[in-house]
């Protein structure tokens, strides 16, 4: 096979315009110090480069060096880090960057797998004369295929990386079960690049994920061939990227029926179609899904990256629905969302999602107060409780709105119009309440604390000081108390 070269283009311009990026300015350094080697740029950097868009994955292969000139040189321009130095890698952070991860920087190598389908489960062989071609070929997909030569400033790509970044395709590079035999967890990965890329995955390449995807849980001698953590690391990547593709890969290749088979029994569990019209509790959760891009969505919340808690916790919040329903006057699933965060807490622990950055007790927070605009219809909030749940730095009360916000836009009634007005009331005790601070940008502190009324009041510790403190704290929430003085009084005439 050719190796081809393109050396013309705005593509190329872009792929140079890299090399005045602050992070790689010691590359004109090491290209002096080592004049003999041949630089490239591969994978990532490349393929978002082309397409344009912003990325820091940058990975470096030099060619014609032995690894401890290589280490030797960069040991001036920056810290090295000798973790892969058997297997020709060398991690890299420059000096004077803030890069949030340090580059890959390799020789070119070869990779045999064991054929287990270990992600770890290959014999790596590095040398510094090997052609850059053969370091190419035993890569996953034909978009992460491509290497930009510094050197002489051309495009090397062997598998048609570009023409299937210009189709908005997924391809394997080479036979598909072969490439996912030798690495399950590249059946999660495809998934993942489509959702972050919006790309499809090709015809073949999605069908050996459809036959392949059963061996995402194989074991061998009792550990799995794929660590949870890395599935977790795909999983969460996968859903922030693109929330409502993701569900829809996963559900369609059997990835959730492989390693989150309670989501399905929300397949087929009836709602009340007065309330529910958009159909199953499955459904209703695609719709909620849905809506985080929405414009409704956008226009009450902005544009701005959502959080993979509330992603998960919507996709969660309903996960109680089966196995609470009853019928009564009609349908009805009491205590859903408590049971629903103890399924929740159970999936994040088997897949080790907290591994991946996740923070799994916000996630189960969040579903078990899904349904407070439904328990405030009849009464609003005081403000202290509105303070614990939307002003508590511990928890994210902000994705709690968001979430109460897409599930009421997602529950559609036989009009066909969401009823917002219980979120709506919400939404203005949050708003209302940030008034009473002066600076509009946090609640005020709180005036006197519990040693202060058992002096003042000279009592001893015990149930009422607590009661005092929140009595207290809900007159100055409404504005009413703004003094210390005006406080001491209040605990004095209230303390009966």
């Amino acid at each position: 096979m050719n190796i081809v070269l393109y050396g013309k283009g705005n593509r190329m311009q872009k792929l140079h315009n890299i090399l005045l990026n602050k992070e790689l300015s010691f590359l004109k350094k090491l290209q002096k110090n080592i004049p003999e080697a041949e630089f490239f740029l591969v994978g990532g950097i490349v393929r978002d480069t082309i397409l344009g868009r912003p990325s820091k994955d940058y990975d470096l292969v030099v060619r014609k060096v032995t690894i401890n000139k290589l280490q030797k040189s960069l040991s001036s321009l920056g810290q090295v880090n000798l973790v892969g130095k058997n297997f020709g890698v060398l991690k890299f952070q420059p000096k004077n960057t803030k890069l949030p991860e340090p580059i890959d920087i390799a020789l070119p190598r070869t990779e045999h797998s064991w054929q287990t389908g270990g992600y770890r489960d290959f014999d790596i062989q590095s040398d510094p004369q090997l052609p850059i071609a053969k370091d190419l070929e035993r890569r996953d997909f034909t978009i992460n295929a491509l290497a930009y030569n510094i050197n002489d400033r051309k495009l090397v790509d062997l598998f048609n990386g570009q023409k299937d970044i210009k189709k908005k395709t997924i391809r394997t590079v080479g036979q598909p079960n072969k490439i996912f035999k030798e690495d399950y967890s590249r059946l999660l990965r495809a998934i993942r690049f489509a959702c972050q890329l919006n790309f499809d995955i090709d015809t073949a390449t999605w069908g050996s994920i459809k036959t392949q995807i059963k061996f995402i849980n194989k074991k061998m001698d009792g550990d799995y061939v794929v660590p949870r953590e890395v599935i977790a690391q795909e999983m969460v990547k996968s859903f922030s990227a693109s929330p409502t593709l993701a569900l829809d890969l996963y559900d369609k290749s059997q990835a959730v029926a492989l390693l989150m088979p309670d989501m399905l029994k929300m397949k087929g569990c009836p709602q009340p179609t007065e309330f529910h019209a958009e159909g199953d509790v499955w459904q209703h959760t695609q719709l909620c899904l849905k809506n985080l891009s929405s414009s409704k969505f956008k226009n009450n919340f902005g544009a701005k990256k959502l959080s993979p808690e509330l992603i998960f916790s919507l996709m969660w919040h309903d996960l109680g629905k089966p196995s609470t329903m009853k019928k009564m006057d009609r349908l009805r699933y009491n205590n859903h969302d408590n049971v629903g965060a103890d399924l929740a807490q159970d999936i994040m622990k088997r897949l080790k999602l907290s591994s991946a950055g996740l923070d799994t007790d916000s996630v189960a927070w969040l579903i078990r107060r899904h349904m407070i605009a439904a328990y405030t219809k009849k009464s609003p909030m005081k403000n202290t409780t509105v303070e614990k749940y939307f002003y508590n730095e511990q928890w994210p009360g902000q994705d709690l709105l968001k979430l109460i916000f897409a599930d009421v836009q997602a529950t559609v009634p036989t009009n066909g119009r969401p009823d917002f007005s219980s979120y709506q009331v919400i939404a203005k005790q949050v708003a209302d309440l940030k008034n009473v601070s002066p600076l509009k940008k946090s609640l005020p502190k709180i005036i006197i604390n519990g040693h202060e009324v058992m002096k003042h009041l000279k009592i001893k510790a015990g149930p009422k000081i607590g009661k005092l403190l929140e009595l207290l704290r809900e007159e100055q929430l409404g504005g009413n108390i703004k003094s210390k003085s005006q406080a001491l009084k209040f605990i004095k005439d209230n303390k009966k």
